[in-house]
Formats: C-alpha cells, sequence, structure tokens
C-alpha cells in the first residue's frame, strides 16, 4: 500500500503537468546559456582561478607570520616560518607572472582575430 501512496505522490505532479507542455519545449526556450564571447570566458575563468591561487598564497604568507610571531623565539619554528612565507612569496610572484602572461596572449588573441 505504501508503495501505491508513494509512487501516486511522485508521478502525479508529472502528470498533471504534462498537460500543459507534454514535452518540455517551453522550458528549452527559457534556458539563457553563456552569452559571452570565448575570450571573455576564457578570460573569467583565468581571472577567478588566479585569484583564489593568489588568495591562497597570502594565507600562506599570513600563516608564516603567525607561526614566527608565536614561535617564541624558537629557532626551529622561526626557521619554519621563513620557509611558509618565502614559499608564500614566490607562489605569489607565480600567479602574478601567471596573470600578466594570461592577459598578454589573450591580447593578442583577441587583437589578430578582430
Amino acid at each position: 500500500m505504501t508503495k501505491i501512496v508513494t509512487s501516486l505522490l511522485l508521478f502525479l505532479p508529472m502528470a498533471a503537468r504534462a498537460q500543459d507542455d507534454p514535452f518540455g519545449v517551453n522550458e528549452l526556450n527559457s534556458i539563457e546559456l553563456g552569452t559571452k564571447d570565448l575570450p571573455e570566458t576564457i578570460a573569467g575563468v583565468v581571472n577567478i582561478v588566479l585569484g583564489f591561487l593568489g588568495i591562497l598564497s597570502t594565507i600562506i604568507i599570513l600563516l608564516g607570520g603567525f607561526k614566527w610571531m608565536t614561535s617564541q623565539g624558537n629557532t626551529d619554528k622561526v626557521d619554519e616560518a621563513k620557509k611558509l612565507i618565502g614559499a608564500g612569496v614566490v607562489g605569489l610572484v607565480i600567479v602574478l607572472a601567471a596573470y600578466a602572461i594570461a592577459r598578454f596572449v589573450l591580447n593578442s588573441l583577441v587583437n589578430e582575430t578582430i
């Protein structure tokens, strides 16, 4: 009995909706996919990824600074903090260089294809 009630509860809304638009054609017309050009979409994705990596490297630098401040003079912890800060700075430089290279390449491609 519960299977019948469950199936009725699941399929009755579909049956009621099927009377209006049996194939779902009206829903397909209202879907708006991306309206941007391909270079703009690629640039947006690159900006999002590099922004996330920039935030991550900044967090690594802050974590290194926190470890240094809480090391209480322990040389091992200070050395570990210096390595974290160095890795964060190198990561930030790499992210900024990647952003500059990606921007140059995308601008060059857009200018050559127009």
